[in-house]
């Protein structure tokens, strides 16, 4: 509910009061909903709907005169919101896409920082758009940091942010400067779920040709037990299955070793894209087996042709294969853009 209002506010002009109005209301009414719904990383929704709408009207100086009906609509609310988030607007522009600083909320130890990046000249912003891990945040002191997409606004082909940034420390954070840096991010991303892997499970056999291989990283109940100093025995890699239903995944084999299932999938140039998903099991009352462990290997690393592979192992007895079937969750994308977009500020508390 929130974000579908959201995706009306944040137009680089200022929201109609009735709008305002509207989602203050709702803000105000669900007030005891809101411990259901909020993350770690996503601590204040509706505050944030708010200060960027401020942040985005006083960035427009024919607006100023709307901003005292805007901070007497938060008022009649909460006293306090508008005191929540101080206006940034530091911004960066590089490769026809601009990222902004929008504003940030300073609380002891702990910054909330909202930044938006919007594309001046195509369509390569979108409301699949993934920073993809390529964010960097450098400041003076010891900390761990978050960042997810929380909106996209079509109109402006804006995507936003929220950068979580707690002190390791517990010392307050105001006064300090960070730098936010972005050097790529993915988009048109797509999204495969619950699909059924179109697999005859019952023709599946022990396989002949195996490989050991250091994994990358992995996951499961059993992922250690099955690790020598970071090396496993893994399928070896055949070509392609036909009719596995994802763009830009391939299966490349399925069977038992040494009593367990292993299948096998491979991703291409994934450093651009980062495709990847998972297994699991269904048997005819719908009734799901999740794997047992999985890890990746890749067949060289930062070079022409990287493969990078994802093996999931279930310890499912192979005479029982016959009653379940296959299926799977998985994520694509299809762009990549690169640009350098670098942005320091101060964390400043609001007085």
């Amino acid at each position: 509910m929130f974000r579908e209002k959201y995706k009306h506010m944040i137009d680089q002009a200022h929201p109609s009061d009735e709008l305002l109005c509207d989602v203050l209301k709702s803000a105000h009414s669900s007030d005891k909903e809101k411990k259901n719904i909020i993350t770690s990383s996503f601590r204040k929704p509706v505050i944030a709907i708010i200060a960027i709408c401020i942040c985005m009207s006083l960035a427009v100086p024919a607006l100023a005169a709307t901003v005292e009906p805007i901070y007497q609509l938060m008022y009649t609310v909460s006293p306090s919101i508008a005191q929540f988030f101080m206006p940034v607007q530091k911004s960066d522009e590089d490769n026809g896409i601009k990222m902004e600083v929008v504003s940030a909320y300073i609380r002891n130890n702990v910054a909330d920082i909202y930044i938006t990046m919007q594309d001046l000249t195509g369509d390569r912003i979108d409301g699949t758009t993934d920073l993809y891990d390529s964010y960097s945040i450098n400041r003076p002191f010891d900390s761990s940091a978050s960042c997810q997409r929380v909106g996209y606004d079509e109109k402006t082909k804006t995507a936003t942010f929220l950068i979580s940034i707690t002190e390791w420390g517990n010392q307050k954070i105001a006064g300090d400067k960070i730098t936010f840096s972005v050097r790529e991010f993915i988009s048109n991303k797509k999204s495969y779920e619950d699909i059924n892997i179109p697999i005859d499970l019952s023709l599946v056999t022990t396989v002949k040709g195996t490989q050991k291989v250091y994994s990358t990283g992995g996951s499961g109940k059993d992922y250690e037990k099955y690790m020598d100093e970071g090396e496993t025995t893994a399928l070896t890699p055949s070509q392609a299955i036909d009719g596995f239903p994802v763009d830009g995944i391939e299966l490349t084999g399925i069977g038992y070793i040494d009593g367990k299932l292993h299948i096998q999938t491979a991703a291409y140039d994934n450093l651009d894209k980062d495709n990847h998903g998972y297994f699991y099991l269904k048997d005819v009352d719908g009734n799901i087996m999740k794997l047992d462990y999985d890890f990746h290997f890749i067949n060289q690393y930062q070079q022409p042709g990287r493969i990078d592979y994802h093996e999931c192992v279930f310890d499912i007895p192979q005479e029982e294969l016959e009653n379940y079937a296959l299926y799977g969750n998985f994520v694509t994308s299809s762009m990549h853009t690169e640009g350098n977009w670098r942005v320091t500020f101060p964390l400043e508390q609001a007085k």
